[in-house]
């Protein structure tokens, strides 16, 4: 059973139909909606401000979501994917966005929906992510548009993550 921890008399909650594996850790003032996941390894630590997350949201394996100390929470749409060892820290992230394996995501940054932070991409405090946007590199940089092609990658990321979930659901 995966770690859920009060922390200054904050209890996670969770939306119907949440799925976290055995080593996940959901700590403090964490709100979760429906259909989310939280994966291998993955932490979800809102024990110095809070954390609210919309629904059909995956967190997956290596994944750190937190923020800073009365000054920074931390604030995930819906239909988000946080790939694997991705860093997303008191920061905002609207809805149906990518965020790529290994990418950070600073204090105060905010993600407009409809966007791409490639995988490794750093973006740095403050930054604004325009919406329909692809951002890479170190600092981050808006390199193009999210293409016609790459618009259902959210929905279909965050579908295939709530089938993954009813797999694991279904073993013995």
């Amino acid at each position: 059973m995966a770690l859920i921890k009060s922390v200054r008399g904050c209890t996670p909650t969770f939306g119907k139909n949440c799925f976290l594996v055995e080593n996940a850790t959901v700590v403090g003032e964490v709100s979760m909606g429906d259909n989310c996941s939280v994966w291998y390894n993955a932490v979800v630590r809102g024990d110095v401000h809070r954390i609210t997350i919309g629904n059909n949201t995956n967190i997956q394996d290596g994944a750190v979501i937190h923020c800073t100390y009365q000054t920074a929470s931390t604030q995930i749409g819906n239909n988000v994917s946080i790939a694997h060892n991705a860093i997303v820290h008191g920061c905002t992230i609207h809805d149906n966005v990518l965020i790529g394996m290994g990418a950070i995501v600073m204090d105060n940054a905010v993600v407009h929906s409809g966007s791409i932070i490639a995988a490794g991409a750093v973006v740095l405090e403050n930054t604004v992510v325009e919406a329909n946007s692809i951002y890479a590199g170190t600092p981050a940089k808006k390199i193009k548009e999210v293409g016609d092609n790459q618009k259902d990658v959210f929905e279909r990321t965050a579908a295939n993550y709530i089938m993954y979930a009813d797999w694991f659901r279904k073993q013995p």
